[in-house]
């Protein structure tokens, strides 16, 4: 493994992630299965930022689970960076941050961030090199050797995220990993989550029930339907590259805009889904 502690992404022509005709079915004590997906086709660049959003149970964080292959599609195909998710996985190309941060307690923050490092063979100088430079990218320069109770929920994400990063993906996966935090540290880390994109160029898969969460982080937002969970609205955001998602973009016109179209487009689809239903 490389020592560079300050490895960047390696640019890529292939897409980010590709997934064709994708389904996911899961299978039933009495035989009747729950289709959670159905027939989903997206492409997300590398260094694009995608949020996935929809109703609880549309199936977003098991689109997320396909791509990093924490399971396997019932139909269709799942490539990351032009392989096999699978594949994808084992060269390490992805990194996963969930909502909880999942530190281990007995560790300080500087030793679980080294921790996949570790895992993967990586020399103690090299891990402590590339765990600092990460420590200081996120914020944490004063806390490297505390443990994750002496730190708030907030700077536990921090080094979850820290962590995700260690081993300079080429793309990043999140399952709503600022679920739980208040509404000021949420910002807060939204902020932080766009300062670090901008560096990395990394892309990110991020999931997500906010729809301003969704609209400040993405360059598009992907709408989703109820179960079984389709795409039905893709939704270009338009409101500069990762450099420009600062604070004053939560008060431009154009930022209020796209809240309240991926909102409609949401709205929309629920009520289309009611109807149905009704009409059956």
């Amino acid at each position: 493994m490389s020592a560079n502690a300050s490895a960047a992404p390696r640019p890529s022509t292939e897409p980010a992630v590709e997934i064709v005709g994708v389904g996911k079915v899961f299978p039933g004590r009495r035989g009747a299965g729950v289709t959670a997906l159905e027939d989903v086709s997206l492409q997300i660049e590398a260094g694009e930022f995608v949020s996935l959003i929809g109703p609880s149970g549309c199936g977003k964080s098991t689109m997320l689970r396909l791509i990093a292959d924490l399971d396997a599609p019932s139909s269709g195909t799942v490539n990351v960076f032009g392989k096999p998710a699978r594949q994808a996985r084992l060269d390490q190309d992805y990194g996963i941050a969930f909502q909880q941060a999942g530190l281990l307690p007995w560790r300080t923050v500087r030793e679980n961030i080294e921790l996949p490092l570790q895992l993967h063979g990586a020399g103690r100088a090299a891990r402590r090199a590339r765990a600092d430079e990460l420590i200081e990218l996120v914020g944490l320069g004063d806390f490297g050797d505390k443990h994750p109770d002496q730190l708030s929920g907030g700077m536990q994400q921090r080094v979850a995220i820290a962590r995700s990063l260690v081993e300079s993906p080429r793309l990043l996966l999140m399952d709503e990993p600022f679920g739980a935090l208040d509404e000021m540290t949420r910002e807060r880390m939204q902020t932080e989550l766009a300062r670090l994109r901008a560096e990395t160029g990394a892309a990110v898969v991020f999931v997500t029930h906010s729809i301003p969460e969704a609209v400040y982080l993405s360059d598009r937002v992907v709408v989703m339907s109820p179960r079984p969970g389709r795409i039905v609205r893709l939704l270009d955001m338009r409101l500069g590259s990762a450099q420009e998602r600062t604070d004053a973009l939560r008060e431009d016109e154009h930022f209020f805009e796209r809240v309240s179209a991926v909102r409609e487009a949401l709205h929309g689809d629920a009520v289309a889904s009611v109807q149905g239903k009704e009409a059956r």
